[in-house]
């Protein structure tokens, strides 16, 4: 949530009150709480929170479906809240917008009086809240445009919403009080006609303190983007990229994290300006991890020329969601980025992910300009980067680095041993769901299939060896074959692993990860065989490699 949009949302409602022709409306405002029932006030107030509220939400709406760049609003919001304080800081600014406003206040005059008389209720105080809105659009128009375009340029829904309602309540607060104090406040109208203009050069102050802090600088930056072709100046030529999307589009907000690694909370609004790479991956997928040396390199290679790589975890198995797991893979791996823990998959469904890896490059106006999904292009990938950052074409000394096939001819599949996604399983007995099964290895095996010997217990997303000697075995395809494995904690199994019936070598399954079989010379078939010591023993799923 950013609070600092939020609480100068809140400031601009207060600041209403003060604005240079606000003292037309004071008395409607008075006689709306003096001459109708008690509830009539709160009536006023619901309706001119709610008339406002729709308004700003529907055009936030519109805003999202035209696609309108995020950026520009940006621009034109702190430029509108500098007009805005320069108004209320100047008594001859504030005099000249009075004069071109107030014949709209008073025309909106009399049709509040004409309605405020009609009945006496709440729901009437609601038509009454509504119409004083719109009269004071034009009394108060920077105030409204400003909370508007912060509103629009939000970067979620919820931080739309709370920045209108954050306006809204800064609105009635003083309105409502006004409206409770009738007569006693009427009286001393007078003092505040004193010190409106004090109190309105101390708003103005306070808001133009507040932009230059929001703005971060960028109030004065330059964007060539924003550039109109009348301005003098040639619009910069947009960066050259390898199989760019045909239409950019605003990148999605991180959503759901449930803890940041090297780095504080980050959001997509707090990178603008930067050029972001978004990696979606999990500590246990192979085709993850391949990818890992290169996006480290980038990182090593980029980040001061403004790069960002956010890695965002998206795990595949309960196990991939414990913080301490991650951390553990971020050290070994090396891993200096900021990495998002995204446990209940919140960001890969903002994002509309399907799969791991998954890069979506944004570039500094916030826009998903290019995304890959897998392994490879990593050269297309970092002439991207390039051309975002305007580092230039790569030179005889800065090469990329070489890229190495993963994948072999026939090669055998991702292979899932939970009964949730289970494939090629070829035992005689049938795996029975949540249930401990004895298994025996059959006379044949196919290739890429699978078989159990001994008890195993079957789970959703993973089988566990229920005794000392329990095996799998599968017939394979590739050069090197990987299986994810874990223990229960503070446990350690020993995994005998045989190939084509030769022992290989134990390999000691002391936490949940993925671990390497068998790396063979060249991608061919063979069959594999792995045994446990003990009972304990967990495995999700092999992945194969060239």
């Amino acid at each position: 949530m950013d609070l600092l949009n939020v609480g100068l949302a809140f400031l601009e409602g207060v600041a209403l009150i003060v604005s240079p022709c606000i003292l037309p409306i004071l008395p409607i405002v008075l006689s709306s709480g003096i001459e109708g029932g008690k509830f009539r006030p709160y009536g006023v107030i619901a309706g001119f929170v709610i008339a406002f509220s729709l308004f700003t939400l529907l055009s936030r709406k519109l805003v999202q479906w035209f696609g309108v760049d995020t950026e520009i609003l940006r621009q034109i919001s702190f430029w509108v809240l500098l007009l805005f304080g320069l108004i209320l800081l100047s008594e001859t600014l504030s005099g000249i917008f009075a004069s071109l406003t107030r014949r709209l206040a008073d025309a909106g005059q009399s049709v509040i009086a004409r309605q405020s008389k009609r009945s006496e209720g709440f729901w009437s105080g609601m038509v009454v809240g509504g119409a004083i809105g719109l009269v004071w659009t034009p009394c108060a128009g920077p105030i409204l445009t400003a909370v508007i375009v912060q509103a629009i340029r939000q970067e979620t829904d919820l931080q739309g919403v709370f920045t209108v309602l954050a306006f809204g309540l800064g609105a009635a607060l003083p309105m409502l009080l006004i409206m409770m104090q009738g007569n006693r406040l009427m009286n001393r109208l007078g003092v505040l006609k004193r010190h409106s203009l004090g109190i309105r050069k101390a708003f103005g102050a306070v808001i133009i303190a507040t932009v230059l802090l929001t703005a971060q600088g960028s109030l004065f930056h330059w964007n060539p983007s924003l550039a109109g072709s009348g301005s003098g100046q040639k619009k910069a030529a947009a960066p050259r990229l390898i199989n760019p999307l045909p239409q950019p589009y605003p990148a999605p907000e991180f959503r759901g994290i449930s803890a940041w690694i090297n780095s504080k909370p980050l959001t997509m609004q707090s990178l603008r300006g930067k050029v972001v790479l978004v990696d979606f991956w999990t500590y246990s997928c192979i085709n993850c991890i391949r990818t890992l040396p290169y996006i480290t390199e980038w990182d090593r290679k980029y980040r001061d020329k403004g790069l960002v790589i956010v890695g965002v975890h998206a795990p595949e198995f309960d196990f991939e969601k414990k913080e301490d797991n991650v951390r553990l893979a971020v050290a070994e791996h090396k891993i200096q980025y900021p990495v998002a823990l995204d446990n209940h998959l919140d960001t890969w469904a903002n994002f509309q992910n399907n799969y791991w890896p998954a890069h979506y490059l944004i570039d500094r106006q916030g826009r998903v300009v290019y995304t890959h999904f897998g392994e490879g292009e990593y050269g297309a990938t970092e002439s991207n980067i390039r051309a975002l950052l305007g580092v230039g074409a790569f030179s005889a000394k800065d090469k990329p680095m070489k890229e190495t096939m993963s994948f072999s001819l026939n090669q055998t599949p991702e292979t899932y041993l939970g009964y949730a996604r289970a494939v090629h399983f070829s035992s005689p007995q049938s795996a029975e769901p949540d249930q401990i099964t004895a298994f025996t290895y059959p006379k044949n095996l196919s290739l890429h299939h699978w078989v159990l010997k001994g008890k195993w217990f079957i789970d959703a997303e993973k089988i566990v060896a229920q005794e000392k000697g329990a095996a799998l075995k599968l017939r394979f395809s590739a050069r090197k074959v990987f299986l994810v494995m874990g223990v229960p904690p503070r446990k350690n199994v020993t995994v005998n692993v045989s190939l084509n019936g030769v022992p290989q070598r134990g390999i000691n399954v002391n936490r949940q990860t993925l671990y390497t079989l068998i790396a063979q010379d060249k991608a061919k078939p063979g069959v594999l065989e792995i045994q446990a010591n003990a009972p304990g023993l967990s495995a999700y799923a092999f992945t194969f490699g060239n």
